[in-house]
């Protein structure tokens, strides 16, 4: 399917999402979002699709929503169709592991985009914040969420109240990115860690991913649960049996998401 403001590039198991509005500092409207949408759910029906990478197009990661388009939503429009919210929730839904490669500033919606994925690897000159509070507004695309469980409260609520964005290193630091690297070095770092990816086994990923964001609503007895009980759903699976054999042969493990 073609697309206007995203470029889907599919390398062997691997997808490549490219946010493509250059010159608009990759913000995200509604067309895009949409396409994103549209992306994701066809990487969900490709069975051979082990590992997604989101980044973006020129020198911006995304710098936020398109703040002219939601003036002219109405009330009613903007609870259906936030732009931000549509493009967070379809990345989030992903079935496989999804590495966010930042090329430059994660802003606002942005930087909602970016902590949707699941691996968050950043350039050295990225910078990373929540502007909303300056316009007025609070971020509409999980921010207020996600940012809380991934650094904390007390970190979030100074990011998103102060609405200062800060460098790279900080983030790193702080634990919204786990990696800096130069600017030429991020595709290959990208390219890299969703090798390693592609080489684990697909359910068994597929799984622990599911545990780590469904227990993250849930009390721990309930995670626990959910864990104990997606674990003996792989004992079945001819990926375990491959994988003990690997292990007993001292062998790299061979599977087929079986």
């Amino acid at each position: 399917m073609p697309h206007k403001t995203i470029i889907y590039r599919k390398e062997e198991q691997t997808v490549w999402l490219t946010l493509n509005r250059p010159l608009a500092s990759n913000i995200i409207n509604l067309e895009l979002a949409n396409e994103l949408g549209d992306a994701c759910r066809e990487i969900n029906q490709d069975e051979e699709v082990r590992a997604v990478i989101i980044t973006g197009a020129g020198q911006t990661f995304c710098s936020g929503a398109d703040l002219d388009e939601l003036s002219s939503f109405s009330l009613d429009q903007l609870s259906r169709m936030n732009p931000a919210s549509l493009a967070s929730r379809a990345v989030a839904a992903v079935n496989c592991p999804v590495i966010a490669a930042i090329n430059g500033d994660a802003l606002g919606a942005g930087l909602e985009l970016a902590l949707s994925c699941d691996i968050r690897i950043s350039s050295e000159n990225a910078r990373f914040g929540f502007p909303e509070t300056s316009y007025g507004l609070i971020p509409g695309g999980g921010g207020t969420q996600r940012l809380p469980r991934i650094v904390g409260r007390g970190k979030a609520s100074e990011m998103l109240l102060i609405a200062e964005p800060i460098a790279a290193r900080e983030a790193y630091r702080i634990g919204v990115i786990s990696k800096v690297v130069p600017g030429d070095k991020l595709a290959e770092e990208a390219k890299e860690i969703a090798k390693r990816l592609v080489s684990r086994a697909p359910i068994a990923v597929r799984y622990a991913k599911e545990a780590v964001n469904k227990g993250m609503d849930m009390t721990l007895e309930q995670g626990l649960r959910l864990e104990a009980d997606l674990s003996f759903l792989l004992q079945s699976t001819e990926d375990r049996a491959e994988g003990i054999r690997a292990f007993l042969e001292k062998r790299t493990g061979h599977f087929k998401g079986e």
